[in-house]
């Protein structure tokens, strides 16, 4: 069965010919592969492009390794990547006659040089080239330096639930629950039963994500890296940093791990977008908050099964399942503190910070969000709301529940959306 990703493939449309390197990043099994070999390659035939002008070229396979005299077995025994040269010859012989070739380039980082390799097809005006690669050091930030601002990113991650939707057999409510239980990794999604996909969201981690992370980083102690993840994985959505998590390493693992390996390890799971980090940002004051910060799961069926499927807060969930439809869309996402002081009976100031779940910004356009799973009385509406009304700027103030609302403007202009519409309908937020 087929997954349309119509979002991505509308990406890649516009930036054709654009004079820069397309990078697709993403999380491993999101679908980068699939976007760019087989939605994006048939895009350009029923556009009219020659079946010989789109060259594709993954550098894990070794079918095509051999087409460049490369062997993938010998490439790991010696630990490097593919021998640049002989890829470039290869290109030059498919690439002799008259218009654009499209390059469709698969896992990019395990070319050796591929900065420079890419960057001297940028000098050449019949090669339009797309790359698709799994670690962020390697290709987000050589996007920046090495590329000199010819890099183009489009971040992907797995299934939206609007996609999921287009492929589950039920309706929206019962669907957001599968979808909260086991993700939007395709090859999950596209499995029968539960079984099959608690096994196969085990699978990846054991197979793919713990050992790419411990193998491309030389990690020797790979039992602390994996109780770190299981920490964070019963933790999403919550305030911390390398010091406080070192602390629950010597409580509960008498372990001496260090802050600063933690830091490290940190780095590595946001490296590989297993996990993103949300800062926190004083509105008030207009300034950003090093530490600590929320950490959330690109995927939250790869949490859950992190956990195995024992400790599933629904609140905890819907808010990372908001936060990650909020990044596919755009949106820069940060964590709202807003500090007050109030006087108590006695007439004694107290200094506390109220927490907005998401101050999120894209271009100029800002929305402040609470995350509530349920707003069963006008009490816990008014603690919800309470942050927003401390803050005296003009952007828009929404709550997100899981309640089955019509969407409806307050008193002081805040707006409430059930969490269906905010997912399925990409405008609700402009309401």
């Amino acid at each position: 069965m087929d997954i349309r990703r119509d979002f991505y493939l509308e990406k890649l449309i516009k930036r054709k010919s654009n004079g820069l390197i397309k990078v697709i990043t993403g999380i491993r099994r999101c679908g980068k592969s699939y976007l760019l070999n087989n939605i994006f390659y048939h895009h350009l035939l029923d556009s009219g492009v020659e079946a010989d002008h789109i060259i594709r070229f993954a550098f894990d396979s070794a079918d095509d390794l051999y087409l460049i005299g490369e062997s993938l077995i010998q490439i790991e025994k010696e630990k490097r990547g593919a021998d640049p040269e002989k890829f470039m010859a290869y290109i030059r012989s498919k690439t002799t006659g008259e218009g654009i070739y499209y390059l469709l380039l698969d896992e990019i980082q395990m070319l050796d040089c591929f900065e420079a390799v890419l960057n001297g097809y940028l000098r050449k005006e019949n090669i339009d080239v797309f790359v698709t690669g799994s670690n962020a050091k390697l290709l987000s930030k050589d996007i920046a330096t090495e590329f000199a601002g010819r890099g183009d990113e489009i971040h992907m991650y797995p299934l939206s639930f609007a996609e999921f939707m287009s492929v589950y057999n039920g309706d929206k409510y019962t669907g957001l629950s599968e979808y909260m239980l086991y993700g939007g990794i395709p090859l999950v999604v596209l499995r029968d039963g539960a079984g099959d996909k608690a096994t196969a969201l085990q699978n990846l981690f054991n197979e793919i994500y713990i050992r790419d992370i411990t193998k491309r980083n030389r990690i020797k102690n790979i039992g602390e890296l994996e109780d770190l993840l299981n920490i964070l994985s019963s933790a999403i959505g919550s305030l911390t940093n390398p010091e406080k998590l070192k602390n629950t390493f010597k409580t509960v693992k008498k372990s001496k791990i260090t802050s600063a390996t933690i830091k490290k390890y940190l780095d590595y799971f946001e490296d590989s977008f297993l996990i993103e980090s949300a800062q926190r940002y004083d509105i008030k004051g207009k300034s950003y908050i090093e530490t600590p910060k929320k950490y959330y799961f690109s995927d939250l069926g790869l949490r859950n099964a992190r956990i195995h499927f024992r400790q599933l807060e629904q609140t905890h969930s819907m808010e990372n399942v908001i936060y990650n439809e909020l990044r596919m869309r755009g949106y820069s996402v940060d964590v709202g503190v807003v500090p007050i002081a109030e006087k108590d009976l006695e007439g004694k100031v107290n200094r506390r910070q109220l927490e907005v779940d998401f101050v999120c910004n894209l271009g100029s356009a800002r929305y402040y969000i609470q995350s509530a799973y349920s707003l069963p009385d006008e009490a816990k509406r008014t603690q919800e709301i309470r942050p927003f009304r401390k803050i005296d700027d003009s952007f828009k103030k929404i709550v997100i529940t899981k309640d089955i609302v019509q969407p409806y403007y307050d008193e002081y202009g805040i707006l409430t959306i059930n969490i269906y519409d905010f997912l399925l309908n990409p405008e609700c937020l402009q309401g």
